[in-house]
C-alpha cells in the first residue's frame, strides 16, 4: 500500500535536486532562487488540508477513499515532470513547479492517512517507517538519474540558457516511474469501508460544501492536540533546514566544494566553465541521493526493530536530527580536494530525513480521531509548508547574510543550526501528549 511513495519521491527528488539548476540555467541569481521555489510550499499549504478533508468524506465501493486522489495526483504530476525541462523562461519553470508540487501533494497526503486507516496503533510506527524505506530508495535512484543517463551516453552539455539532454531524459524517466508506482498501489490495495455506512453518509451530507469544509478545517486547527502543537515547532525548524538545502545546495556546493559556479553568459571559455558546472551539478545531485540511501538504511533498521518492539520515538527523533545538523555544518569544511566527503555529510542528513518522514507521524497518529485522520494529517502538514514559505520569502537570505556571512555555503551552516534547534525541541514532548483525549 506504500509502493506509490516510490513515484512520489521520484518527483520530489528530481524537483529537489534539479530545480535550482533549472532556475540558474534560465538566468536566475542565487538570491532569486528561494522566491522561485515559493510555489511549492504555497500549494502544500492550500492543497493538503483540503485533500485531507475531501478524502475523509469520499467512499466508493470500487475506488475506495484515498485511491481516487492517488490517481488524480499521479496523472497531473506525470505531465508536469515530463514537460518541466522544456521551460523556456523562468516563469514557465516556476509555473510547472507550482503544478508539480500541487499534484504531488494531492497524492501524498492520502498516503499518510491510508497507513493510519489500515494499521492498528501498535503497527503505525512500522507502517510509517516502511514508507520511509520506500522514500529512501526513490530518493537515491532519482537523485542519481542525471548522472546515470550521462554515464549511459546522454550528453551533459548545453548552450547558454539551455538544459543538457541528460536532464530531459531523467525527468521523462521520473514521469514514467511516478505513474507506474501509483498504479501498483491503486490496483493492489483494498480499502476498508466505513464501519457504519449510514452514519458516514449522514455525516458527509452534514459537512458538505465549501463553507462546512472551511469550518471543519478551522475547527481542526483550533482543536489540534497538544502533541501536534509541540511537533509543529519541531517541524518548523526541520523543514526550514531541508528547504534551505533544496534551494541552495546546488549553487552553494558547486561553488564552494567543486569550485565550479554557474558562469556568466559572456564569460571567457563559457562552454568549458558551463561544462564544469553541469558536471558539478550532477555530482551534487548524486551526493544528495546519498541522504536517500542512508534514510533507507535507517528505515530498514527501524522496520526490523519496530516489527516486534516499541521504540522511544522522541529520543530517536532527537538523535537523528542532531546527526543531520552535523552533516549540514560539516559541508563548509569540504574543498575540491575533499569533495568525496560530501557523501559523509549526506549520510548524516539521511538519518534526519528518515526520522522526519516517520517519527512525527507515528507520534501524532495515536492522538488523532481515526474518523478525521485525513484532515488531521492535512492540518499537520501545514507545519511543513509554513517554514518553507518563511524561508522562500527571504528568511534564508536574511538569516545567513545577517549572522553567518554572504557566501552561499553559509546557507548549509544555517540549515545545520536549524536542525539543532529542532532536535532540542523534542525535549518538550511528554509521553502523555501522544495519547488521544477521550
Amino acid at each position: 500500500m506504500s509502493f506509490g511513495f516510490l513515484g512520489i519521491q521520484f518527483g520530489f527528488a528530481l524537483q529537489g535536486g534539479n530545480m535550482s539548476r533549472i532556475f540558474q540555467s534560465l538566468g536566475a541569481s542565487t538570491d532569486e532562487i528561494p522566491m522561485l521555489w515559493i510555489a511549492a510550499p504555497l500549494t502544500g499549504l492550500l492543497v493538503q488540508p483540503i485533500i485531507g478533508h475531501l478524502s475523509d468524506r469520499t467512499w466508493s465501493p470500487r475506488w475506495g477513499r484515498r485511491r481516487p486522489y492517488f490517481f488524480l495526483g499521479a496523472v497531473l504530476s506525470t505531465l508536469a515532470l515530463f514537460f518541466m525541462p522544456y521551460s523556456a523562461e523562468l516563469w514557465m519553470a516556476a509555473g510547472f513547479l507550482w503544478i508539480l508540487d500541487a499534484s504531488i501533494n494531492i497524492s501524498m497526503e492520502p498516503f499518510r492517512a491510508l497507513v493510519a486507516d489500515k494499521l492498528p496503533p501498535e503497527q503505525r510506527s512500522y507502517g510509517f517507517v516502511v514508507q520511509t524505506l520506500i522514500i529512501g530508495i526513490g530518493t537515491w535512484i532519482a537523485s542519481n538519474l542525471p548522472w546515470m543517463v550521462t554515464k549511459l551516453g546522454v550528453s551533459n552539455e548545453a548552450a547558454a540558457g539551455e538544459l543538457p539532454p541528460s536532464v530531459f531524459v531523467a525527468f521523462a524517466i521520473g514521469a514514467f516511474v511516478f505513474m507506474a508506482s501509483i498504479l501498483v498501489t491503486i490496483l493492489t490495495t483494498d480499502e476498508n469501508p466505513p464501519e457504519d455506512l449510514a452514519v458516514f453518509e449522514k455525516q458527509k451530507r452534514a459537512t458538505a460544501g465549501l463553507l462546512n469544509g472551511m469550518k471543519e478545517l478551522i475547527g481542526a486547527v483550533e482543536g489540534m492536540p497538544v502533541v501536534m502543537r509541540k511537533l509543529g515547532l519541531i517541524q518548523f525548524f526541520s523543514w526550514f533546514a531541508f528547504f534551505t538545502m533544496w534551494a541552495f545546495a546546488t549553487p552553494a556546493l558547486t561553488e564552494h566544494v567543486f569550485g565550479a559556479p554557474m558562469p556568466l553568459e559572456d564569460a571567457a571559455n563559457f562552454s568549458v566553465l558551463n561544462g564544469a558546472y553541469n558536471d558539478a551539478a550532477n555530482a551534487v545531485s548524486s551526493a544528495m541521493g546519498v541522504y536517500g540511501l542512508s534514510s533507507m538504511v535507517f528505515a530498514l533498521l527501524l522496520t526490523l526493530w519496530t516489527r516486534s518492539r516499541r521504540i522511544d520515538q522522541r529520543l530517536v527523533h532527537l538523535v537523528s536530527l542532531a546527526l543531520g545538523a552535523a552533516g549540514f555544518i560539516s559541508m563548509a569544511y569540504w574543498t575540491p580536494e575533499t569533495s568525496s566527503m560530501l557523501n559523509v555529510s549526506f549520510v548524516l542528513i539521511g538519518f534526519a530525513w528518515g526520522s522526519i518522514l516517520s517519527m512525527p507521524y507515528a507520534m501524532l497518529s495515536e492522538a488523532l480521531d481515526p474518523q478525521r485522520m485525513g484532515v488531521g494529517m492535512g492540518v499537520f502538514n501545514m507545519f511543513i509548508v509554513i517554514p518553507q514559505i518563511v524561508a522562500a520569502l527571504g528568511g534564508v537570505n536574511w538569516a545567513y547574510k545577517t549572522f553567518l556571512g554572504t557566501e552561499a555555503i553559509n546557507t548549509m551552516t544555517l540549515a545545520g543550526v536549524s536542525l539543532v534547534l529542532a532536535a532540542l525541541l523534542n525535549l518538550i514532548i511528554r509521553p502523555q501528549d501522544m495519547r488521544r483525549s477521550s
